[in-house]
């Protein structure tokens, strides 16, 4: 389980942040009113079953949102730069890749399959930092050691590759401009154990070697465990509990926290819990708490107004009324 970082600047401040999906003449609300800050040199984790919102969270930090998706609220704050107040174009030039890129989903849907890796890799030096074809080649032959592979696989197109390796080279594309942050969402998508857990050991790798910060986006709670220093609990689009990794596996507060450890599968467990019911609908949530209707411990006020979010010790934050 990884340390908490030393440093205690905030690299990124998201507030009250909102995100709509527009179809069909309405609005769903994907991301709703959701805080949290971000240490330079940290890791955090946001875990969530399938369609609470992560993976629009992590596009709207890098603005690559679908056509029909908004940022309608909020605020996004990059070392004091509001991110959110930028045009387009300065924000291509000064952010995406620059200071914040990101590890997508399936590596086999991110690279190019005609197009050879490296030629991927130096390409996106070239639009983003302005160097020469010469300069990126030397950049991308030094930066292949870093996840792990020989400068030879620059030459490879992706289906000469595994699994594994062409998600390293995903890798290093997002390091290819020297970012400040990291988006990895769900980087080891489709992926067998034992590869995840080299590509999770690798970003931590480079986290800690590059002192770049790394916000990682998974279902697996598990793995946010070990390789994070704060997680952050997500339920139909709202932060249900964020809490030092410590806190979140040794102390859990919200009953969805509790019934997400609950289903993790360990060595010391006879039975494993499943959480009753079905995720929320986005489209259409449930009144007040949204995780009332599978809650053991809901009582009427969970089902008629949405609870505020309520500190609790150091560093934590818990949107439930049992701590009220």
């Amino acid at each position: 389980m990884s340390g908490r970082s030393k440093k205690t600047t905030d690299l990124l401040a998201v507030q009250n942040l909102c995100v709509e999906y527009y179809t069909r003449g309405s609005a769903i609300r994907a991301v709703d009113e959701v805080s949290f800050t971000l240490r330079k040199g940290e890791a955090i984790g946001i875990a969530g079953e399938s369609g609470c919102g992560k993976s629009t969270l992590a596009l709207s930090l890098l603005r690559v949102l679908p056509p029909n998706g908004r940022i309608v609220s909020g605020s996004i704050t990059l070392e004091g730069k509001d991110l959110i107040a930028m045009g387009e174009e300065q924000f291509r030039k000064e952010v995406r890749w620059k200071e914040i890129s990101m590890i997508f989903q399936g590596a086999m849907n991110v690279l190019n399959p005609i197009m050879k890796v490296g030629k991927q890799i130096t390409e996106t030096m070239i639009v983003h930092q302005g160097i020469s074809k010469t300069d990126a080649r030397e950049q991308a032959r030094k930066l292949m050691p870093l996840v792990g592979l020989s400068p030879e696989r620059l030459d490879n197109y992706p289906h000469e590759l595994s699994g594994g390796i062409k998600q390293r080279i995903v890798i290093a594309l997002a390091l290819s401009c020297n970012p400040k942050l990291i988006l990895a969402d769900e980087p080891t998508t489709a992926l067998d154990a034992i590869t995840q857990t080299q590509v999770f050991q690798t970003i931590n790798d480079l986290r800690r070697e590059l002192q770049v910060s790394v916000i990682l986006v998974s279902h697996d709670i598990a793995a946010l465990s070990a390789f994070c220093d704060r997680i952050n609990i997500m339920y139909a689009a709202n932060f249900v509990e964020s809490n030092t990794v410590h806190e979140i596996v040794n102390s859990p507060l919200h009953p969805y926290t509790k019934a997400l450890l609950s289903s993790v599968p360990t060595l010391k467990k006879e039975k494993i819990s499943s959480i009753p019911g079905s995720a929320a609908n986005i489209a259409s949530p449930p009144s007040g708490c949204r995780f009332h209707p599978r809650c053991p411990y809901a009582f009427e006020l969970c089902r008629t107004a949405r609870p505020s979010t309520f500190s609790r010790g150091k560093e934590g934050t818990v949107a439930c009324y049992l701590y009220k």
